[in-house]
């Protein structure tokens, strides 16, 4: 097929938007965390592209979009990118920049998933948790949903990476977390994000990269991409409001609350954005604003010690997505029927594919944590066990009491 650089140059253009997704996530963590700690939160999202980037030209494309073996993984034969051409094959684009578009959607999971590890964690362990991390947990998700293995042959439908991206990053970091524990002095100090702005600035990046997340997620000029660009827009507006009366309603509105909103919305319209109508998307950002922000709460309550809410938002966020996806898809918007279309197998699939998703990245990355511990050890000691560290509150702009409670304007 001849190449149709309309559709190859949208391809790029998308993955320079997931690129900039990356650094988006060093920077809102960074204003969430310590001021000592800024650099090293930023630094370590670029180690993550870095990390990412070299572990997908080797392997991880192939395994993750190589001919199936068994529905688990792909083979070997796009080994160091080995027959994947700068020339249109099969589709109107080459495959060349099909991979690297993919490559920026490795890298900015891994990344999300430092969250789990904020302010404590020593390079040389991350760079081995990170390739290991890629290698066995998020490139046989990516093939099951995307690259024909078992979840995709039974006929789930995920747009852009519910449970690639989404899920298997906020459920990741809750398995990190489990291995790591509790910071020491956690829920006994005050703590406060040091630079707002910053964080608002890597919020803005986020949304504006991820127009290219999911729309490049058609892989075409079409109809498709153009329902994906408008919902992904409704539902960042749609949990950025509700998360926003939602604080209102505890005291009064925030400012990272409101951006805390906008991601939830765009993480759970992520698996849905090319299949549902508008009027859907806005319900299922709603939805996901009230979730996410009560799951924080609930994280908060119970004092577990996720730095920075990767699973409150993007994990619980991608889940309700993706049963979104089979509940609300309609034909008439990317060809597929969900449960109220009265496709009740649809929605079966999803949430089985969910739910087997959620549990393999908890589980292998706690695997994975509890090994790399023990062998590299991960946590500063010169860090760990100092006071004054942001809390994972602090996504939303709020304070933590000194009892480890939160206020009443939460």
């Amino acid at each position: 097929m001849a190449m149709d650089t309309g559709i190859t140059c949208w391809l790029l253009v998308s993955a320079l938007l997931v690129m900039l997704m990356t650094p988006g996530v060093g920077l809102f963590y960074g204003g969430l965390v310590r001021k000592k700690n800024f650099i090293s939160m930023i630094a370590l999202s670029f180690v993550s592209l870095a990390l990412a980037s070299i572990q997908w030209i080797f392997i991880g494309y192939s395994l993750a979009f190589g001919p199936d073996f068994g529905g688990v993984f792909g083979n070997l034969d796009y080994l160091g990118l080995s027959g994947v051409s700068a020339s249109a094959g099969t589709a109107a684009d080459p495959p060349l920049v099909f991979m690297v578009f993919q490559l920026f959607f490795a890298a900015v999971t891994i990344t999300i998933v430092t969250s789990a590890v904020a302010e404590r964690i020593k390079l040389s362990s991350y760079i081995v948790f990170c390739l290991v991390w890629l290698t066995v947990v998020y490139c046989p998700l990516a093939h099951w949903a995307w690259g024909g293995g078992w979840a995709q042959q039974m006929g789930l439908i995920d747009f852009a990476g519910g449970t690639v991206v989404e899920i298997c990053s906020g459920f990741a970091a809750l398995g990190l977390a489990c291995v790591i524990g509790r910071r020491a002095g956690y829920g006994e100090y005050a703590l406060e994000p040091h630079n707002i702005p910053i964080a608002l600035v890597g919020a803005a990046l986020l949304w504006f990269g991820w127009f290219g997340f999911n729309a490049g997620s058609a892989l075409a000029v079409n109809s498709s991409a153009a329902v994906a660009f408008v919902n992904t827009n409704s539902a960042a507006s749609a949990g950025t409001l509700v998360w926003m009366f939602a604080s209102w309603y505890r005291g009064k509105p925030r400012s990272l609350g409101m951006v805390s909103g906008a991601i939830a919305g765009m993480v759970a319209i992520t698996p849905a954005a090319g299949f549902v109508t508008p009027l859907v998307a806005v319900f299922i950002g709603a939805v996901a604003g009230v979730l996410c922000y009560s799951m924080m709460l609930v994280r908060i309550r119970q004092k577990f010690d996720e730095s920075l809410d990767a699973w409150a938002n993007p994990g619980m966020g991608g889940l309700w997505g993706t049963l979104a996806t089979g509940l609300f898809a309609a034909a008439a918007v990317g060809g597929y029927t969900g449960l109220f279309g009265g496709n009740a197998n649809q929605f079966l699939v999803n949430a089985l594919c969910a739910g087997v998703a959620a549990a393999y990245a908890f589980c292998m990355t706690y695997v994975v944590g509890l090994s790399w511990t023990a062998r590299w050890g991960c946590v500063s000691p010169r860090t760990r066990n100092m006071s004054g560290w942001t809390s994972a509150s602090t996504a939303s702009g709020h304070e933590v009491n000194a009892s480890g409670t939160f206020p009443a304007g939460l």
